[in-house]
């Protein structure tokens, strides 16, 4: 990542520039420097290697102001905790299973294959959901 860039991602960071601008910037950071050689089809893409979340809000006028979280969860921790599930016995997964429904969170952990998981991080590599409300933003992508 060259210097500008990483500038960039760092006023970004600290809340000097929203999201929108940064991506601006890098754009025009890109439209500047010269073209380079077309990735040969022999090399594979990238691996991501987060997942990252970015959520920022105005603030209500009589609250807190404005705010921002920014959580990037390294995708190895997500492998490792889908191989991790292996291990645990059906009667423990059902109950959590149990539980995360009562929560909220509809999700069968018994279901989770290693495989499966790979086939979804490359489906979130292109993917940017952005959900834009009056007093907030999200923004889940991986990089």
């Amino acid at each position: 990542m060259n210097e500008q860039r990483r500038q960039i991602l760092e006023m970004l960071a600290e809340g000097k520039v929203t999201a929108d601008e940064a991506e601006r910037l890098i754009d025009a950071l890109e439209r500047e420097r010269p073209e380079s050689p077309p990735r040969s089809a022999s090399r594979p893409k990238p691996r991501p290697k987060y997942l990252r979340v970015v959520v920022n809000w105005a603030g209500d006028p009589g609250g807190d102001g404005p705010g921002r979280v920014n959580v990037r969860v390294p995708l190895q921790l997500l492998r490792a905790g889908v191989r991790l599930t292996s291990l645990v016995p059906p009667q423990a997964l059902t109950k959590v299973n149990a539980k995360l429904d009562r929560s909220g969170v509809p999700i069968d952990l018994t279901q989770l294959k290693p495989q499966e998981l790979e086939e979804l991080i490359e489906q979130l590599d292109d993917v940017t959901v952005d959900v834009d409300d009056p007093d907030a933003t999200v923004q889940v992508f991986c990089e």
